[in-house]
């Protein structure tokens, strides 16, 4: 019985106030648009960002004249280091091999391989992978560095690239959270605002109410499901919208070009789901808070 109260409290309050609950669903329709725009660029962004992380290498050098045994050792020795994910061996004649297909005049005037067995090696975090070459070939007390294996002759960890890929992802996922934290501030600041134009309307109906024994949760519930309504309609009609510019726009494209179609995100089943939510739960919070006030008769 009280919730059929609540909607048609609900109801009546969304045709009496057209206006301001016109410009609360526009904000909610922009904020969703936005929202919904925003997720996949972060998700294309932050995969593409990791794609790069991954890149990040050490390469061990070994002696020209390190054995097959002493191959099997250092594998085994490197498997063991900590913050290892992976360890590749490039022979010496693989590498050369490589490198005379990419430049086979160089190669061709050689007479013999110059070109070390190598061990290349991706860590489990990137941003640790600076501190593998400390633990391969920590520093003497000269000043130098010593491997801690007769058969390493150097340990590289391209300190200067793996340096510039770690800022560049660090700098994306900061700006990506960044990001997201002021748009979801954003949302609800301007729901709020756009909603408390409504309330305002009406705040002599609220004191009327507090003062004849009204509990604040009788009060609160029609303006919550008010804005439930509000922003549930606002996201539907972002929805719509992100759909029509999805089938004209984006799958056409998609075939086309490799840089929208490769990057991997929410299904947009999925992506309506949490903007559907999001939406709604924006709306009851920023229809909850606005209220506070007008509660204090």
């Amino acid at each position: 019985m009280k919730l059929g109260f609540f909607l048609r409290e609900a109801m009546r309050s969304l045709g009496r106030n057209a206006a301001p609950s016109f410009a609360a669903l526009a904000t909610i329709l922009l904020t969703m648009l936005v929202i919904g725009v925003f997720i996949p660029i972060v998700q294309a962004t932050t995969g593409a960002a990791n794609d790069v992380r991954q890149r990040v290498l050490v390469d061990v050098y070994l002696q020209r004249d390190a054995t097959q045994r002493d191959v099997s050792r250092v594998r085994e020795m490197l498997a063991g280091t900590d913050n290892v994910k992976r360890v590749e061996f490039i022979s010496k004649q693989q590498a050369y091999d490589a490198q005379r297909k990419k430049d086979p005049e160089a190669f061709a005037l050689l007479g013999t391989n110059p070109l070390p067995d190598t061990f290349r090696i991706t860590p489990e975090d990137p941003d640790k992978a600076l501190s593998i070459k400390a633990d391969l070939a920590p520093v003497a007390a000269g000043g130098g560095r010593t491997p801690v294996d007769q058969a390493i002759d150097e340990v590289r960890d391209r300190r200067e690239d793996t340096s510039k890929i770690l800022q560049v992802t660090r700098f994306v996922k900061l700006m990506a959270g960044t990001l997201g934290a002021l748009l979801i501030a954003a949302s609800i600041f301007l729901i709020a605002n756009t909603i408390r134009l409504s309330l305002y309307a009406r705040r002599r109906e609220v004191e009327v109410m507090k003062l004849v024994g009204a509990t604040d949760w009788f009060i609160r519930w029609p303006f919550v499901i008010e804005g439930v309504i509000v922003g549930a309609l606002g996201t539907l009609l972002a929805i719509l919208l992100l759909a029509i510019g999805k089938i004209a726009i984006i799958d056409p494209l998609a075939s086309d070009f490799a840089l929208i179609a490769a990057p991997e995100t929410l299904g947009f089943g999925v992506l309506i789901a949490v903007m559907l939510g999001a939406g709604i739960a924006i709306s009851a919070i920023g229809s909850g808070l606005s209220l506070r006030r007008f509660l204090k008769v």
